[in-house]
């Protein structure tokens, strides 16, 4: 059995997924590299094929109709035979040293016998047309170099949690927890990371500049003005998170707390998009987001309501918009996304 699944999902991405393939073959015969080409229309099927002819025992090229970023990761787990799995975007790439670290250390958990339910690493913001490079990091609430529960982590910050880029689940975990994310739909990253969590009982975290997430270009997902035009497929994973998981049933009291902290910046962001469209219709989306919380989650309602955060997107009126937008602008400058 190979130590690492890593799933490539790929859209038209001829003009990088080869930096991204190239920086994961390191890992050798350690490693199955799952090249999901989601109906594309370039050559991106093509590259996956000529990758899977060149590294037959390394590459595998899977070729689907389009179901969007959710249905390749789906794909990719249903394929998987390695014991832990990454996914790892094709427009991104991982660091060598890093990756390697990584491998020995799943190595060493396979030959002691001994298995975490996550592992935990950094991801730097690789962000185009800036000389520094905002590093996530957990080492000032991860114990290191040591396997953990939920009972041992600190406290999360504002502004930190974990991405999809920080995480790699093992393998049956993912199959058996009933993860399944929703087809044609973006940002189900946090979906995925999300899910699994209450699932999770031992953890590591290996202290490592890992995953380079690239953010920059003018059509990516993640872009402010494309987010803006995808504001309602942010709702809907928003929505998704909160009525997949019952924090309620969730038995670690940190855990609990870690997840209703992630949810809350989930929600801060689409109420926050919905603000800064300034069109009325989304307006009245931020007004229809709330009722469906209170509705659905009457406690995380009232922490979101009375949080600092949720007290700041509330303010009425335009000025109380305005500073909302400028608390946006901030948390960009300091959390480093696009």
């Amino acid at each position: 059995m190979k130590l690492l699944s890593v799933v490539i999902p790929c859209y038209n991405s001829q003009e990088y997924m080869r930096y991204c393939i190239e920086s994961l073959l390191p890992g050798g015969d350690d490693v199955e590299l799952l090249i999901v080409n989601d109906g594309s229309s370039d050559q991106t099927a093509d590259i996956a094929n000529e990758y899977a002819k060149k590294y037959p025992t390394i590459i595998k090229a899977i070729h689907q109709e389009n179901g969007g970023h959710g249905e390749a990761v789906n794909t990719g787990i249903r394929n998987a035979s390695g014991y832990y799995l990454k996914v790892v975007d094709s427009d991104d790439w991982v660091d060598t040293r890093a990756y390697l670290k990584i491998l020995e250390k799943i190595h060493d958990f396979i030959t002691r016998e001994k298995s975490v339910d996550m592992m935990i690493s950094n991801f730097v913001y690789e962000k185009e047309g800036t000389k520094y490079k905002k590093v996530m990091k957990y080492e000032n609430v991860l114990p290191e170099g040591t396997i953990f529960t939920w009972n041992d982590i600190g406290q999360f910050r504002k502004g930190q949690y974990l991405l999809m880029h920080s995480v790699i689940y093992r393998t049956q975990l993912l199959k058996e927890c009933g993860l399944e994310l929703p087809k044609h739909t973006f940002y189900v990253d946090n979906l995925f990371v999300y899910r699994p969590l209450e699932h999770v009982q031992k953890i590591y975290y290996i202290n490592v500049d890992f995953y380079r997430y690239f953010i920059g270009r003018e059509d990516q997902s993640v872009n402010e003005r494309v987010m803006i035009k995808r504001v309602d497929q942010q709702i809907k994973v928003n929505k998704l998170m909160i009525e997949q998981v019952n924090l309620e049933n969730v038995t670690s009291q940190k855990l609990r707390e870690y997840m209703l902290h992630h949810l809350e910046i989930v929600t801060i962001v689409s109420a926050i998009l919905l603000i800064r469209s300034g069109t009325a219709e989304n307006l009245k989306k931020k007004k229809e987001l709330w009722e469906y919380i209170k509705e659905k989650d009457i406690n995380f309602y009232y922490h979101l309501k009375y949080g600092i955060l949720g007290r700041t997107i509330n303010l009425p009126g335009r000025v109380g918009r305005g500073i909302s937008v400028s608390v946006y602008k901030i948390s960009q400058r300091l959390v480093g996304f696009n």
